[in-house]
């Protein structure tokens, strides 16, 4: 059971490719992705990407899974790390070329080394019932919500997923570790919900703190720094090129026409290696 590790800027996905799990059709378990994902009894990290897949529109298809067993529509670091993939099996042959999440269709281009990556995300929509937030049909900006002892002012948005963006003069890790969960499964939320803590540094640079909707605190994020740029942008905070900063590193986001995204990230390659199927017996 072979398993491809990699990171990028600290938020690490295990690639599994398909023809290497004949007997896992259509994908491993809710059980088995958190076994491997288990930081202390698994292989450890921060969610699984399960492909090449057949896809209609694109040239790849993928399928991007959460440590708790769940799965996501989008991820911009997975997609970054799934590229790098393709390209270090030699899978990829045109520049640029695409790939199919639940979260719609995107288009990637690799730098020469293959370590930078730039994907063309999609476009941000700030509209309620296409994120989802609960209510009436509106653009979900500066609305307010009271999560345990503090009242929030937020603005939500999709990518093809989630995402909750908070702005404050001051962010931190024990601010998105403690208000984080609650948001994520607010009852205003149906399908849960990405949380960024963001600070404006200046025009061009941002900074934020990721609560990951199944993933918990998160190091980076790339479809996390795509709608927190956009946010930001659409309530005139910074130009259309910003850096986002994260725990992790620095990720670029370009803000196009229409708020279509393209970022600009680093990926490393962890390790090669094989999944012993003890690993999915009960510990002891």
């Amino acid at each position: 059971m072979r398993f491809h590790k990699y990171h990028a800027l600290g938020n690490d996905y295990i690639v599994l490719d398909p023809s290497d799990f004949p007997a896992w059709p259509p994908g491993p378990t809710p059980g088995q992705i958190r076994a491997i994902c288990h930081r202390n009894f698994g292989v450890g990290s921060d969610g699984i990407l399960w492909g090449p897949l057949p896809s209609a529109q694109s040239q790849f298809g993928l399928r991007i899974f959460n440590p708790d067993g769940s799965e996501a529509e989008k991820s911009g670091n997975g997609l970054r790390i799934f590229s790098r993939y393709l390209w270090d099996r030699g899978l990829v042959t045109t520049q640029p070329f695409s790939v199919e999440t639940p979260g719609g269709a995107v288009q990637v281009l690799i730098h020469p080394g293959g370590k930078n990556i730039t994907v063309d995300m999609g476009r941000v929509s700030f509209q309620s019932e296409r994120i989802p937030v609960a209510g009436p049909g509106r653009e979900v900006i500066n609305e307010r919500i009271q999560i345990l002892d503090r009242e929030f002012t937020f603005c939500a948005a999709t990518i093809g997923n989630p995402h909750c963006v908070i702005v404050l003069p001051a962010v931190d890790e024990a601010l998105a570790g403690h208000y984080g969960p609650h948001l994520e499964t607010h009852p205003l939320f149906p399908r849960k919900i990405n949380v960024q803590f963001l600070r404006v540094i200046d025009r061009s640079n941002i900074q934020i703190e990721i609560w990951e909707r199944g993933a918990g605190y998160t190091l980076a994020s790339g479809s996390s720094s795509s709608a927190s740029a956009a946010v930001a942008h659409r309530l005139g905070l910074i130009d259309c090129d910003v850096t986002v900063h994260m725990p992790g590193g620095q990720i670029g986001i370009a803000i196009g026409p229409d708020y279509a995204v393209r970022m600009t990230g680093t990926v490393n390659k962890v390790a090669d290696g094989v999944m012993d199927p003890e690993l999915f017996l009960p510990a002891g």
